[in-house]
């Protein structure tokens, strides 16, 4: 039988973990080992269930058990508590309407091992300093869907579980694997470039040079492994990791558009890179 608990009060302590814990407090949070992240909506949770991520609770709108959400209770494992309020207090919880449904506490992934991720790849996705947590999300949906096999971030990235990254991700986020390159942002352009090199990855740098190439160069084609290099929205790559790039690939604008969003780039350049 579900475990069904009825919350009628904000105050309620079963509400800590989705509307009082920061997104730090959520990584370090004592609930278990590796942290927790929320998934949003009946598709994300359902994707992270099927990728072996262990529930810890369920938030939803009463109204929704037996509807939209109806399947999700049916594959959470007996006994995970499934909170239940109505509309309007879900209302002044989240701010808006919980029109996708529900919400999902889960235990974080493990984080994977960088070796074994890069001994295993073809092409690699590598983010350096992306803040926008819509972006990451974006990103990482176009490298599950177009044949990206990892995504690394340096360590000034945003977090690539936290609640909007995984929405914008629809749950893809738990379907490759995504880890962390370097402990600082210079450790990542020493030791993790070396690295990059030593397992055999050619660096492609995204960026506006005098050098950039298209991404039709035969020489890309060519390469047996590689990893794409995308910035930062605002200033792009830094010239520091561009030099240490073996390549700069740019996309031909027209009509006097200097540059696309980091996640349009990104399709893009998987598009071209993985056929």
């Amino acid at each position: 039988m579900p475990n069904i608990i009825r919350i009628d009060a904000l105050g309620a302590p079963e509400l800590d973990i989705y509307i009082r814990l920061t997104g730090g407090e959520l990584r370090h949070s004592v609930e278990c080992e590796r942290g927790v992240l929320i998934a949003e909506s009946p598709t994300v949770i359902e994707v992270a269930l099927e990728s072996g991520l262990t529930p810890l609770s369920l938030l939803t709108d009463e109204r929704l058990l037996s509807g939209d959400v109806a399947r999700i209770t049916e594959l959470l494992p007996e006994g995970t508590p499934i909170y239940v309020a109505d509309g309007e207090l879900l209302r002044s919880i989240t701010g808006f309407p919980l029109t996708r449904g529900a919400l999902c506490a889960m235990q974080r992934p493990p984080e994977a091992d960088l070796t074994e991720i890069l001994a295993s790849s073809k092409r690699i996705a590598i983010l350096e300093e992306i803040a926008d947590s819509t972006n990451v999300g974006a990103i990482i949906r176009s490298a599950a869907a177009l044949g990206i096999d990892a995504v690394l971030m340096t360590p000034t990235c945003c977090d690539a579980y936290c609640r909007r990254a995984v929405r914008v991700s629809m749950g893809t986020v738990f379907k490759l694997p995504v880890a962390k390159i370097g402990k600082s942002h210079t450790d990542w352009k020493t030791e993790g470039i070396d690295l990059l090199h030593r397992m055999g990855f050619k660096l492609v740098a995204m960026a506006l040079t005098d050098r950039s190439v298209g991404l039709d160069d035969k020489r890309l084609r060519a390469e047996e492994k590689l990893a794409v290099v995308l910035g930062t929205e605002g200033t792009g790559l830094d010239k520091e990791t561009i030099s240490l790039c073996d390549y700069t690939v740019k996309i031909p604008m027209e009509r006097g558009v200097d540059s696309l969003n980091v996640g349009a780039a990104a399709a893009i350049a998987f598009y071209a890179l993985t056929r």
